[in-house]
């Protein structure tokens, strides 16, 4: 079974208008909400692909009963703890350049937290726990670092998909997936790139460091896959891009959801790719469908 941990869920408040003017009444064009978090995307990704998984991490109120109808109306396996304090409600403004407007996040008890680590005791050893996202601040920067030795006394594989500090600290660790952008491996090594070939060193330092599959996002450049002492290179399907939000959390969905059906690393890594693009070139998530017509498009070459 393939979990997925969202600590710090929210509903997505998109807001469209033709202009913005601070301190005056504005009339927005059009508005949708959409549930949100790191982690709920990765599930509702792998429900696309048909790939059974359970979501779990904190929901309260009504906003937490928004992410949970939603998913449920998805057919998403889930079991939340539920919590006294809203889930989040994190505001995207779009009047030409997009902005965002995020909550820290709620009030999380000592008791729910108890609670929160019961819902672990359904798994077993060869389960995979996906960490991502932000954490609430109630709960503690060395939060995922709680999780992680949970795992690690269930026999539970993890993979995190978070940035700096956060993530060097845990390659010793041994992740079974991370993925990182270029821009936040350079930043996780305080360094730059002008080439592909600059990023080799660093992502197979991450190798090195632990992790056991590491995967480099290079947007129009496609992506690098690290494994064992091979790099791999794909490039990007064609499409306008149209949301990036979600399109490494769909990264993650593709290569964890297959990989774990036929264990193909490189076949993971193809539709890994597709995922994410299908995710770009939508206004929401992918679907099954967009996911299938790319697959086909991504060549991957081994440097």
């Amino acid at each position: 079974m393939i979990y997925t941990i969202t600590l710090n869920p929210s509903v997505d408040y998109i807001v469209e208008l033709d202009s913005l003017e601070l301190g005056a009444l504005n009339r927005m064009e059009n508005s949708v909400k959409l549930p949100g978090g790191k982690g709920v995307n990765v599930s509702r990704i792998l429900n696309q692909l048909q790939s059974d998984n359970c979501a779990l991490g904190f929901l309260g109120g009504f906003t937490g009963g928004f992410i949970q109808d939603w998913l449920a109306d998805e057919g998403s396996k889930s079991a939340f703890t539920q919590i006294t304090d809203d889930t989040r409600i994190n505001i995207k403004l779009k009047h030409g350049e997009e902005t965002e407007i995020n909550s820290m996040g709620p009030n999380i008890t000592p008791t729910e937290i108890a609670r929160f680590f019961e819902s672990f005791d359904v798994m077993k050893a060869g389960d995979i726990a996906i960490l991502s996202g932000s954490i609430p601040p109630s709960l503690g920067s060395d939060f995922y670092n709680r999780i992680i030795a949970k795992c690690e006394s269930l026999g539970v594989e993890f993979i995190i998909d978070t940035t700096g500090a956060s993530l060097l600290d845990t390659l010793a660790r041994k992740p079974f997936l991370i993925k990182p952008n270029h821009h936040e491996l350079a930043d996780l090594f305080e360094t730059s790139f002008s080439s592909v070939e600059d990023i080799i060193p660093y992502g197979k330092k991450c190798l090195e460091l632990g992790a056991k599959h590491v995967i480099v996002s290079m947007a129009g450049d496609g992506a690098l896959l690290f494994v064992g002492d091979k790099v791999y290179q794909s490039n990007t399907p064609k499409g306008s891009v149209k949301n990036s939000v979600g399109a490494g959390d769909s990264m993650v969905a593709g290569f964890v959801g297959t990989y774990e059906k036929n264990n193909d690393v490189l076949e993971a890594f193809r539709v890994a790719v597709a995922t994410g693009s299908a995710t770009a070139f939508s206004t929401d998530l992918a679907t099954y469908d967009a996911i299938q017509n790319l697959i086909p498009e991504v060549e991957i070459t081994e440097l």
